[in-house]
């Protein structure tokens, strides 16, 4: 908890609260449903919540604005981001059930009102969308803007940036981007260099506008 204070001090304690319970329910439904990585779960605020959050340092969302996370998993990096933005509406979606039921039950158990999490493939979502869709490491870039394009209205619910997909993906990205056919608008941030940390050395932010 105290790297999230590291880096972050506008916090209600209501927000405070919800993070510090993050801990307890995860390492909780962990037991029960893998869904962070054993050698990653005493890392949660570090590797998983701080990183979530690099998408609010560099997009600021405006209220009401209405996001979807796609390939959720546990509830990353949904659930940080709807605690850092409570006046924002996140739809969180994965395509396996049991990790679902985890988000639910994490968000009922902390009392986040903005988020609805839906057993399904982002490319299956009908009849909704989104000012912003937000991801961390589940496909290529290509194919994420590809299920994701459609979904995503223009405009611009941030005085950061306009609507689009902002995603979290480590490694060399320089091949995955060129393979896109998005490397003419796709703009990139180091996660390092917004929080200097040993573990997000190569870890960096995607951004590709609507």
């Amino acid at each position: 908890m105290d790297i999230i204070l590291k880096y972050f001090d506008d916090f209600t304690e209501h927000q405070l609260e919800q993070f510090r319970r993050l801990d307890a329910l995860y390492k909780e439904w962990n037991e029960k449903i893998n869904v962070i990585s054993r050698k990653d779960i005493d890392s949660l605020y570090e590797k998983h919540v701080l990183h979530s959050l690099a998408i609010a340092a560099i997009c600021n969302f405006e209220d009401g604005a209405q996001v979807v996370d796609i390939g959720t998993g546990g509830g990353f990096p949904g659930i940080p981001l709807a605690i850092f933005f409570p006046e924002v509406e996140f739809l969180l979606s994965d395509s396996i059930g049991k990790k679902i039921k985890v988000v639910q039950e994490v968000a009922s158990a902390i009392g986040l009102k903005n988020v609805t999490a839906v057993h399904s493939r982002v490319e299956e979502i009908k009849g909704r969308t989104f000012d912003y869709a937000v991801s961390r490491a589940v496909a290529p870039l290509g194919q994420l803007w590809e299920w994701i394009s459609p979904l995503i209205r223009s405009g611009q619910k941030s005085e950061d940036l306009p609507a689009g997909l902002i995603c979290l993906k480590g490694g060399d990205l320089e091949k995955e981007i060129d393979d896109s056919g998005l490397a003419a608008v796709v703009q990139a941030w180091s996660v390092h260099d917004i929080f200097p940390e040993p573990s997000f050395e190569e870890k960096f932010l995607i951004y590709v506008p609507k």
